[in-house]
C-alpha cells in the first residue's frame, strides 16, 4: 500500500490555517478598560504580564482540522497497490456452490459482474476466458485466486489464459452433456488440372476417399481444366500454370474458396498470411483475400520429393481444416485449460480517498458549527 497525492501542489492551501489561529488570538488580546473606585490605590504606571491565552480551543482544533482536511481534498489523495487479504473463490454458475461452503475467502460466481456466492447462480453463461483474465487483471497481485470449474468449460477461445499469478485450478465433476456431438460434414472437392498436372490430383482424390465414411462414395468432381465448374461448388482445387478464367474469377469473387498451384498467378493483391507450414517453419500454404472469397496457394510443386507432407497419413486433415478452417473451440475440458503463467502484471487504478475525505469534512464542519454556537444556545431565554 502506497499512499499519494495526485495534486501536491493544492497543499500550499495548508497556509490558511493560520487564519483560525490568527482569529483566536486576536479575540484573546481584546482588553476592555473598566473603572472603578479601588483602582486610585494601586500603582498608576503597572508593568502588566501578558500571557497568550487560546479561548475556546475545541473550536480552534475544529477549524484547524477543516481547513486540513479541505486542502488534503484539494491535492487529490490515492493510495496505490491496495492489497486485499481475503482470498477469492470464483465458482463458475455450472458448478454447485455447496462444494465451497466449507471455504474462507470472499466467494464469487464466475459471471459479469462477479456477484457473490449468496446471490442466486447466472442463468446466462458469460465469456470464462475473459472473466478470468478480467479477475486477474482487477485482483491485486498479492491476493490469491481459486477457480471452481467443471469438467467441460464452455465459453473458452483458442487460447489458454495466460495470467500474471499462479493460481490454484480446481475442476469440480460435471455430467458431460448427453447430446450427440455432430460430426463435420467434409468439403465437396472440386478439381481442375492442365494436361502436365493430372499427376497432382491424384492426392487430393486420395484425401476424398479417406473423408468418406465407411459405405459413403467420396464426394470428388476431378476434371480438366477446360471444363465449367458445377453449380454447387464451394471448394475448387485448381492446378494448372494458366491464368484462371474470369467466370472463375467471379466464382472466387462470390465467395468461394480456391486452393492454387504455386505456379498459378494469384489475383490476391493484398497481403497474403501463412496457413501451413513443414516441421522447420517453412510456408507451404498461404492464403489471402479476393473479393468475398478466400484464395489459398501452394509454395512447392505437388511432389512428395518437394513436398513430403502429401505422403504422410494426416494429409486428409491437414487439406480439410486448411479449405474449412475449424471454429475456435467453445467447450473443452477443464483439466487442458488451466491458466498459465506469463501475462505482465497489470497496474490496478489507485484508490481515491477523496469520498472519504467528503465525509470527514462534512462530520468536522457539524462538529465546527455547534462549538461555534454553543455560548448563543446557553444565554438564550
Amino acid at each position: 500500500m502506497s499512499p499519494a497525492l495526485l495534486l501536491p501542489m493544492a497543499l500550499g492551501a495548508l497556509a490558511a490555517a493560520l487564519l483560525p489561529l490568527a482569529i483566536h488570538i486576536a479575540r484573546s488580546t481584546e482588553t476592555h478598560t473598566i473603572d472603578f473606585a479601588a483602582l486610585r490605590w494601586l500603582d498608576p504606571s503597572p508593568k502588566p504580564v501578558r500571557r497568550l491565552r487560546l479561548d475556546e480551543r475545541l473550536l480552534l482544533a475544529a477549524r484547524i482540522l477543516l481547513v486540513v482536511a479541505v486542502a488534503l481534498f484539494l491535492a487529490r489523495p490515492v493510495v496505490w497497490n491496495l492489497s486485499e487479504r481475503q482470498p477469492i473463490i470464483a465458482v463458475s454458475p455450472d458448478v454447485d456452490a455447496r462444494t465451497i461452503d466449507n471455504e474462507k475467502g470472499r466467494r464469487v460466481w464466475l459471471a459479469p459482474g462477479f456477484p457473490g456466492i449468496d446471490q442466486a447462480a447466472p442463468s446466462a453463461p458469460g465469456a470464462t476466458a475473459s472473466l478470468i483474465r478480467q479477475l486477474d487483471a482487477e485482483t491485486p497481485a498479492s491476493t490469491s485466486i481459486t477457480f471452481v470449474v467443471p469438467a467441460l468449460l464452455s465459453g473458452v477461445d483458442a487460447e489458454r489464459p495466460r495470467l500474471s499469478r499462479r493460481v490454484e485450478w480446481r475442476v469440480a465433476p460435471f455430467p458431460p452433456s448427453s447430446k450427440p456431438v455432430q460430426r463435420r460434414e467434409p468439403p465437396a472437392l472440386t478439381v481442375r488440372y492442365s494436361a502436365d498436372a493430372e499427376e497432382g490430383a491424384h492426392y487430393f482424390r486420395a484425401a476424398a476417399i479417406a473423408w468418406a465414411t465407411p459405405g459413403q462414395t467420396s464426394e470428388l468432381d476431378a476434371t480438366p481444366a477446360d471444363r465449367p465448374l458445377p453449380k454447387d461448388a464451394r471448394y475448387l482445387v485448381w492446378l494448372s500454370p494458366a491464368p484462371m478464367p474470369a467466370v472463375v474469377l467471379d466464382w472466387i469473387a462470390d465467395g468461394g474458396v480456391a486452393l492454387l498451384s504455386y505456379d498459378t498467378p494469384s489475383p490476391v493483391d493484398g497481403a497474403k498470411r501463412v496457413t501451413w507450414r513443414d516441421d522447420i517453419g517453412e510456408p507451404l500454404a498461404t492464403a489471402g483475400r479476393f473479393g468475398d472469397g478466400r484464395v489459398l496457394q501452394l509454395t512447392r510443386p505437388l511432389t512428395p520429393a518437394a513436398m513430403p507432407q502429401l505422403v504422410e497419413a494426416d494429409f486428409p486433415d491437414t487439406l480439410w481444416r486448411l479449405l474449412v478452417p475449424p471454429p475456435p473451440p467453445t467447450v473443452v475440458a477443464a483439466v487442458d485449460h488451466a491458466p498459465t503463467l506469463g501475462a505482465s502484471a497489470y497496474q490496478r487504478p489507485p484508490v481515491d480517498l477523496r469520498p472519504w475525505l467528503a465525509m470527514m469534512i462534512a462530520l468536522v464542519f457539524a462538529a465546527e458549527r455547534w462549538l461555534a454556537t454553543r455560548g448563543l444556545r446557553a444565554v438564550a431565554p
